[in-house]
C-alpha cells in the first residue's frame, strides 16, 4: 500500500522527516508566547469524578496544617509555664498536650499524603486512558503530520511530569499554602506590628517567582519538544533496525539521537539555572526578612512588650511561614514544568479527527449485502491537494462479486481501499456501502463489514492465537482453528513449541514473511465479514504456498464481495471483472481474455509478466 508516497522525493516534495520537522515547528509557533498555568485546568474534569477522595484529601490537609499551627500554641504555653517557676510535676501536663498535638499532626500528615497521592494517581491513570483512547480515534491524516515517537513522548514523558506534580508537588504545595495562610493569620493575632513588617517584604519575595517562573515554563516546553523529536527518531530507527545495520548506519543513527538528546539537555540546563536562581532568591529574601524581624522581636521582649513564650511562638510561626514560601517557590517551578507538559498533552486531546461518526449516524442495512459503489470520486492526500490520487473514479461492485484492481504503482489502487474503509473522505463524489453514503454512517460499523489483508499486514506481540483473535475478539477456538486451516497456516503453527499459544515476539519477527502473511490472512478470515479486501495478500509467499493460500482464498471468497489488488496478474485470472487503473482513473475493465484482446495497458502488463514467465 505505497502508492500514496510514490515519487515524493523525485517530485521535489518534502520527505516524511522534513514534513515532520516542519509540522513540529509550526506547532511550536502556534503555542501562545506568554503561557500560564491554565493548561492544568484540563485536569479538573478528571478530578471531578473522584469527589470523595478530593474531600478526604482536603479535610486532612486542613487538619495537618491546623495541627502544625496548634503545635506552636502548645509550645508557647509550655514556655510561659517554664518561665513561671515551674516544677517537673507541673510541667508534665503541658508536655502531654504537646505530645498529643504531635500525634495528631503525624496521623493527619499520613492521611493527607495517602489521599492526595491516591487522588493524583487516579487522575493520571484516567488522563493516560483518555489520551490513548483519543489517539486511537484520530485519523491517518493526523499521523501524516506527526511522528509516532512524538505522540508516545507526550503519552509517557509529559504525563509523567504531570504525575510528579499531582502525586508529590501538589501535596507539598497545598500543605505549605495552608501553613502560610494560617501562619500569617496566627501571627497577626500574636503580634500585629511584627506581622505587618513581615508582610512588607512579601512583594520582594513574590517577584522572583513570577520573573523566573515564565522562563522555567518556556524552557520546559522547549526541552520536551526536543526530547520528543529524539524519541521519534529513535522509534523510526528501531522499527527499521535491520535496514540500519544492513547499510552500516548504526554510528550515524546513534550520532543523530545523541545530538538531539544533547540539545534537550542544554535547554534543560538553562531551565535548571533559572529555577535555581528563583529558589535561591526566594529563600534568601525570606529568611533575611525573618532574621531582621527576630531581632526586632528580641528587642520587644527585652523591653517587656512580649513574653518569651509569645516570642518563641512568633519565631516558630515566622520560620514555618518562611519555609512555606520557600517550598512554594520550589513547587511553583514544578507547576510551571507540569503546565508546559500538560500544554503538549492538551494539543493531543484537542486534536479532532477529520473522520468521525455523524451526530445521528444512519444504520447500515441488515443483513449486509456487501454492495460497494464509488460515484465520481476525486481524492487528494493532505499536503498534496494539487495531485489527486484518484480522479473522477466510478465503480460498482455487486454483492458476492470478485473484482480485481490492477495497474502500475501509484495508480490509486490502495487509495480505493482507504476510501472504502473511510480512513479518508473524498473531496468530490460519494462512497457507498449497501446504498448508504459512508459519511452518514458510523465508521466503526462500516469497517466491521470489511476484512483487510494488506501487502504488509502488521502483527502484534503476544501469541499466534491473540493475533488471529484480533480479527474478532469473541472468536471461539474452533473458529480460530478453522481460519488457520483455511489460511494454510496450520502446518507451521503446529510446529511451534506451544502451537497457537506460542509467543511470536514484537511484530512477529520470529516468523518468516510468508508465515506472517498467512497469519494475517487467518486474522481476516476469522472476522467473517461480508467484504474481503485483499491488497497483494499473497505477495510474500513462495510459489507453492501461494498456490495453497490462493486455493484457500478462492474458497473464502464464495458468498463474499471481494476486491483484490494485485501486481502479479496470475492471481486475478479468476476474477469476475478486472478493472485496470492508471493515474487515478479506470482506463479498462473486463475479464482477462477480453482485456488481452483489446491490446491496451492490461495487455502490455500481461505480455511483460507472462512473457517473462515463459
Amino acid at each position: 500500500m505505497n502508492d500514496s508516497g510514490a515519487g515524493a522525493a523525485a517530485a521535489g516534495r518534502p520527505t516524511a522527516g522534513q514534513a515532520l520537522a516542519q509540522s513540529l515547528d509550526e506547532a511550536a509557533e502556534r503555542r501562545p508566547k506568554s503561557r500560564n498555568i491554565r493548561a492544568l485546568g484540563q485536569l479538573i474534569p478528571f478530578a471531578a469524578g473522584h469527589r470523595r477522595d478530593a474531600a478526604a484529601a482536603g479535610v486532612f490537609l486542613i487538619s495537618a496544617a491546623g495541627a502544625s499551627l496548634a503545635l506552636t500554641g502548645a509550645l508557647r504555653l509550655l514556655t510561659d509555664h517554664l518561665n513561671d517557676h515551674a516544677t517537673p510535676a507541673s510541667a508534665a501536663p503541658w508536655f502531654r498536650l504537646l505530645g498529643a498535638v504531635a500525634l495528631a499532626l503525624a496521623a493527619s500528615s499520613a492521611l493527607r499524603y495517602f489521599f492526595v497521592t491516591k487522588l493524583g494517581e487516579r487522575i493520571v491513570a484516567d488522563l493516560r486512558k483518555a489520551t490513548y483512547a483519543h489517539i486511537l480515534s484520530l485519523d491517518p491524516a493526523f499521523f501524516l503530520m506527526t511522528r509516532t515517537g512524538e505522540v508516545l513522548s507526550r503519552l509517557t514523558t509529559d504525563i509523567q511530569i504531570v504525575e510528579n506534580l499531582l502525586t508529590t508537588s501538589i501535596s507539598m504545595a497545598l500543605r505549605n499554602l495552608l501553613m502560610l495562610v494560617g501562619g500569617v493569620a496566627y501571627m497577626l493575632v500574636v503580634s500585629p506590628r511584627l506581622t505587618g513588617l513581615i508582610l512588607l517584604t512579601f512583594p520582594f519575595v513574590i517577584a522572583p517567582l513570577f520573573l523566573f517562573g515564565r522562563q522555567v515554563r518556556r524552557l520546559t516546553t522547549s526541552t520536551q519538544d526536543q526530547f520528543a523529536s529524539a524519541v521519534g527518531h529513535a522509534g523510526e530507527t528501531l522499527d527499521a533496525l535491520e535496514i540500519v545495520q544492513a547499510f552500516g548506519r548504526e554510528a550515524s543513527g546513534a550520532r543523530r539521537f545523541g545530538e538531539a538528546v544533547e540539545n534537550a539537555f542544554r535547554t534543560s540546563l538553562r531551565r535548571m539555572r533559572a529555577r535555581a536562581m528563583m529558589t535561591g532568591a526566594a529563600i534568601g529574601l525570606i529568611f533575611g526578612g525573618v532574621v531582621w524581624i527576630m531581632w526586632l522581636g528580641v528587642n520587644a521582649v527585652l523591653a517587656g512588650h512580649l513574653s518569651w513564650g509569645t516570642f518563641i511562638q512568633f519565631g516558630v510561626l515566622a520560620v514555618m511561614s518562611a519555609g512555606s514560601v520557600g517550598a512554594l517557590g520550589e513547587t511553583w517551578g514544578d507547576v510551571q514544568k507540569a503546565a508546559g507538559a500538560m500544554e503538549r498533552v492538551s494539543e493531543i486531546l484537542n486534536a479532532r479527527p477529520g473522520i468521525a461518526a455523524p451526530a445521528h449516524p444512519r444504520p447500515l442495512p441488515a443483513p449486509p449485502r456487501g454492495e460497494l459503489s464509488l460515484e465520481n470520486v476525486t481524492f487528494a492526500y493532505p499536503g498534496r491537494p494539487d495531485m489527486p490520487a484518484v480522479r473522477g473514479l466510478s465503480l460498482r461492485v455487486k454483492p458476492g462479486e470478485r473484482v480485481a484492481l490492477v495497474g502500475p504503482s501509484g495508480a490509486g489502487k490502495s487509495t480505493v481501499f482507504r476510501l472504502l474503509l473511510r480512513f479518508y473522505d473524498p473531496q468530490e463524489g460519494r462512497v457507498l456501502l449497501d446504498g448508504i453514503d459512508v459519511r452518514d454512517a458510523d465508521p466503526v460499523q462500516v469497517r466491521a463489514r470489511m476484512a483487510l489483508v494488506a501487502q504488509d499486514s502488521p502483527l502484534f506481540s503476544g501469541s499466534a492465537l491473540d493475533n488471529v483473535r484480533f480479527g474478532r475478539e469473541d472468536a471461539s477456538l474452533e473458529d480460530v482453528q478453522a481460519a488457520v486451516r483455511a489460511a494454510q497456516a496450520e502446518g507451521f503453527l503446529a510446529a511451534l513449541p506451544q502451537g497457537l499459544d506460542t509467543q511470536i515476539g514484537e511484530r512477529a519477527r520470529s516468523l518468516s514473511g510468508g508465515q506472517r502473511q498467512r497469519l494475517a490472512i487467518a486474522r481476516a478470515l476469522v472476522r467473517s465479514a461480508p467484504i474481503l479486501l485483499l491488497d497483494e495478500a499473497t505477495s510474500a509467499l513462495d510459489a507453492e504456498n501461494e498456490r495453497l493460500v490462493q486455493r484457500a482464498l478462492d474458497a473464502a471468497m464464495v458468498g463474499r464481495t471481494t476486491l483484490v489488488i494485485a501486481h502479479r496478474l496470475a492471481t486475478v485470472l479468476k476474477a469476475d471483472r478486472i478493472m485496470v487503473m492508471d493515474e487515478g482513473r479506470v482506463v479498462e475493465q473486463g475479464t482477462h481474455p477480453e482485456l488481452v484482446a483489446r491490446n491496451g495497458l492490461y495487455a502490455r502488463l500481461a505480455a511483460l509478466q507472462f512473457g517473462a514467465a515463459a
